[in-house]
């Protein structure tokens, strides 16, 4: 099959004030058909469409015949945009932008860390939009899933220090054993996330869910993975620790995981 497309397009939200217009990166190979649902990926936090876990799918998808989507938020990889002026509103308003825009028929969503959460916001935003019968999302992969991450993760773990820098400066530059630079975390991240927390609430997707988390892992806990499943109580739910797993899962075993999840969904 020959090589994804590169293209790009431009994404603004006209109903927020000082939402520019920005040129949102992404990649697709093939089309869905009503018997070959499309792959779609969500990058994490600071990620990009070309780690490990996408570019593995991608090789698969190739080999598989699959059509397989993929992106760069704003700020992120080679989209346009300030990664400071980041939010989940914003990447999520992108998201479906993508989702709507450059993909067909049915598709098996996989979101890696904040791609998680992400992609349980598109389905939730997009069964809103068309209604539970006619949504498009027939599974979702979820890895490391950073469910309400600008809250659980970051401000209830923040010490008064780095409170205080937040509320001076507007950014606490956090250390990352995931990325070249430490982390920047914006107040604003932190505000607009309060719009996005999914709490304790159940959850509803429609499509069978399967979830994947390493029990090493250092910056997602395992258990609250345990603890989404409960929250999906309607759907259709596995969860798979891998007991020596990081927050990464991107060793060769944990791809062919991976790819067995997406399989099973997929031919489901």
């Amino acid at each position: 099959m020959s090589a994804p497309q590169k293209q790009t397009f431009l994404v603004g939200n006209p109903l927020v004030e000082g939402d520019h217009p920005r040129e949102i990166a992404f990649k697709r190979r093939g089309t869905a058909e009503p018997d070959r649902p499309g792959l779609f990926w969500m990058n994490g936090y600071k990620s990009n469409m070309e780690g490990d876990k996408a570019l593995c799918l991608d090789d698969w998808a190739a080999k598989r015949g699959s059509p397989f989507t993929r992106f760069d938020y704003s700020g992120h990889g080679v989209s346009g945009g300030d990664f400071l002026d980041g939010t989940i509103s914003r990447w999520l308003y992108e998201s479906l932008a993508v989702f709507d825009t450059h993909t067909e028929g049915p598709q098996v969503i996989c979101g890696s860390s904040m791609g998680g959460w992400l992609a349980l916001l598109l389905t939730k935003a997009h069964i809103a939009k068309v209604g539970l019968e006619n949504s498009r999302i027939k599974g979702l992969v979820l890895i490391a899933p950073a469910i309400d991450m600008t809250k659980l993760l970051m401000w209830d773990n923040f010490d008064e220090a780095a409170r205080a820098e937040m509320a001076e400066t507007g950014i606490f530059r956090s250390p990352s054993d995931y990325d070249d630079g430490p982390y920047e975390i914006t107040a604003k991240l932190i505000e607009d996330g309060k719009a996005h927390l999914l709490g304790d609430s159940l959850i509803e997707t429609g499509c069978p869910v399967h979830i994947l988390q390493g029990v090493k892992d250092d910056a997602v806990p395992w258990h609250s993975s345990v603890d989404l499943v409960a929250r999906l109580a309607q759907d259709d739910v596995k969860l798979t620790l891998v007991k020596d797993g990081d927050h990464r899962l991107s060793r060769p075993d944990d791809l062919k995981l991976l790819i067995r999840a997406i399989e099973t969904l997929l031919d489901h």
